[in-house]
């Protein structure tokens, strides 16, 4: 058993690499236009869950998303009573990542901050749709509340990287409340911030009937101790 001390510094720690690193990129191409282009951005996305559900699945699982804990709530792969813990923990390793991108790129308005570029509702409606397809995928390779084993990381960077790609430009393709905290909060353009934190939690919690209806029998919302899940 693992202590909780140690999964909610993985999330937090997790949190922070996904941030620092996403948006980093995003804010030095910002600063250097053209240097990582908008596919180097997304593929960055990706390859920094891929390498966090390594390195840290199996200690907390690599949620990194409060989104995807909630889905797993809801999903009883978790207990509730671990759920505010990751979240905090995850937001405020996103915080730390965007607060270390304003020192070190003082001049950047956004620091990465996911913003609508068109109507309101069809950026909502996208990171509902984009959600539901990412927490189906992590339902799919995870046991329990963790995501591991040998494809995991694979699926799940490549599905935020895809949907990044071609999403992006719309509605910035978050799918994670903590991803557009931390950069909305410290450089203080929080006036789409709802949606993004409203949208993504959704969507993950629609995945889970459909995970049901897909998936075999007992796969999720059955009790912890009847999957003998790990919370």
């Amino acid at each position: 058993m693992i202590p909780t001390s140690k999964k909610l510094a993985s999330e937090c720690f997790g949190t922070f690499c996904l941030i620092f690193i996403g948006t980093g990129a995003a804010v030095v191409n910002g600063v250097f236009p053209g240097s990582i282009t908008h596919a180097g951005v997304a593929i960055t996305f990706g390859l920094v869950v891929l390498a966090m559900v390594y390195a840290l699945g199996d200690v907390s699982g690599a949620h990194m998303n409060p989104a995807v804990t909630l889905g797993f709530a809801l999903a009883k792969r978790m207990a509730w009573r671990d759920v505010p813990g990751y979240v905090v923990s995850q937001c405020a390793g996103a915080l730390l990542a965007s607060a270390l991108l304003k020192v070190l790129f003082p001049s950047h308005e956004t620091l990465g901050s996911t913003l609508p570029s068109g109507a309101l509702s069809q950026s909502f409606l996208l990171e509902i749709v984009l959600t539901l397809i990412l927490m189906m995928v992590v339902l799919s390779v995870s046991t329990g509340a963790k995501e591991r084993g040998i494809t995991a990381g694979i699926a799940v960077g490549a599905t935020v990287a895809i949907a990044a790609m071609f999403a992006g430009p719309v509605c910035g393709a978050s799918m994670n409340p903590a991803r557009s905290l931390g950069p909305a909060v410290v450089s203080m353009h929080t006036e789409h911030l709802w949606l993004y934190l409203i949208a993504p939690c959704i969507g993950a919690a629609m995945a889970v009937p459909l995970c049901c209806a897909i998936r075999e029998k007992g796969c999720c919302c059955q009790p912890l101790s009847a999957k003998g899940c790990e919370s």
